[in-house]
């Protein structure tokens, strides 16, 4: 029957797909909603029995693997390279005062203990790359959003879910799950081998993709079919050596690009469109049919106020007080410090602390709800503010198409 829903849902998408690309309706949202109908509202399909939260872990970490992959090649290293400042200053500042600002919240608002409290805001730090990717990719935003604000965002997204890993595993420690000096090797080893195994990995795919394209031996679909493979090995890779697997795919996908320059990126590229309509899918659906409803209504009022100040608070006042160090247009700010999504990397990084050993039931009450209203709230706002954006920049007479070009 799940089978019977996703497989369903997938085929009205490719129907409807340029309908849904310009409606406020996103595919996450539509498939979080279908699990929740077939769910708690119909009785359709249940997973009491299930396994849930294993299989939760693994489908988030192998769609966000995918996705950063995605992230890495949706454009030229180059472009990359030109907005390194303010992804630098929102991989660093930025993401540890949404840390901050989140635990703050959870420690205020939810009456969480310290440690816990840390833990859940480094879990939903991060800005969500696979629903960045619905923001930022496709037709609708590459003719309404400026190149530069598209790459900027799709770095974030990438670099700061590999690097909330070292965060999350050192509160770990706080909580318990482990000594400090255990978990301090681990955050160190993580981000360093990590990168070790992505440049190496990356670099060796791209000189043997290169050698195939000259030798005619691929085709644009086999291409697309290895940057999926790729993002898998790396992750695998990473599991083995004990790194920060999730990075490791994200620097495995830039080495890739790096090597690999012009050569397949157009083919590659549809990797986000694929990914944004299909590959959520299963795990929105799973998302919808898992949500602890009682636990929410147990929470409480709290539980609401916190997940509105995290909507609110978490990054917004934070990027915006960071306006001088970003270098960008009022504008420009405002919108990326209101497209920060919470969605995959959040459930990811809640589903790995309790496999650590973190087993508060809060964790995941508050952590499930956050994802569940940063996907209605900003896959709602995200059609209209991108018009918004597009027509404000046609009346000061800039954003012109030369502007929005990726290449």
């Amino acid at each position: 029957m799940g089978y019977a829903l996703i497989g369903s849902l997938a085929v009205l998408l490719v129907f409807w797909s340029s309908a849904i690309r310009n409606a406020i309706i996103s595919e996450p949202l539509l498939a979080l909603g279908l699990g929740v109908l077939a769910g708690p509202v119909l009785g359709v399909l249940d997973i009491a029995d299930a396994d849930v939260s294993m299989f939760t872990f693994e489908a988030s970490r192998l769609l966000l693997a995918i996705s950063l992959m995605a992230v890495a090649l949706r454009f030229p290293l180059a472009a990359y390279r030109a907005v390194g400042r303010p992804v630098a200053v929102l991989l660093t500042a930025a993401l540890l005062g949404m840390t901050l600002v989140s635990s703050g919240l959870a420690w205020l608002v939810l009456g969480l203990p310290l440690s816990l409290a840390v833990l859940l805001g480094a879990c939903v730090a991060p800005t969500d790359p696979v629903l960045a990717a619905s923001i930022v990719s496709g037709g609708p935003a590459e003719r309404e959003l400026p190149a530069r604000l598209r790459q900027i965002i799709s770095a974030e997204s990438g670099g700061n879910d590999g690097l909330a890993f070292p965060l999350v595993v050192v509160v770990l420690a706080a909580t318990g799950a482990g000594t400090w000096g255990e978990r301090t090797v681990e955050a160190l080893w993580g981000v360093g081998g990590a990168i070790l195994v992505g440049v190496v990995v990356g670099a060796l795919a791209g000189w043997a993709v290169r050698a195939a394209l000259r030798r005619e031996d691929v085709d644009e679909g086999s291409l697309l079919i290895f940057a999926l493979v790729l993002a898998v090995a790396a992750l695998g890779i990473g599991a083995l050596l004990r790194t920060d697997d999730v990075l490791a795919v994200f620097v495995t996908g830039l080495a890739y690009n790096a090597v690999i320059k012009d050569f397949a990126r157009v083919s590659e590229q549809k990797l986000d469109d694929s990914l944004s309509r299909y590959l959520l899918l299963p795990l929105f659906v799973l998302l919808g049919l898992e949500l602890p409803w009682r636990a929410w209504l147990d929470l409480g009022w709290p539980l609401f106020a916190f997940v509105l100040g995290v909507l609110l608070l978490r990054r917004l006042p934070v990027v915006l007080a960071l306006r001088p160090a970003l270098a960008m247009s009022a504008r420009d700010v405002v919108f990326l410090g209101w497209f920060g999504p919470i969605g995959v990397s959040a459930l990811f990084y809640v589903t790995f602390s309790e496999h650590e050993g973190v087993r508060d039931p809060r964790l995941w009450a508050a952590g499930s709800l956050v994802v569940v209203a940063s996907t209605v709230v900003h896959g709602i706002t995200a059609t209209p503010a991108r018009r918004r954006y597009a027509g404000a920049a046609q009346a000061r007479g800039g954003g012109g198409a030369g502007q929005r070009r990726d290449r």
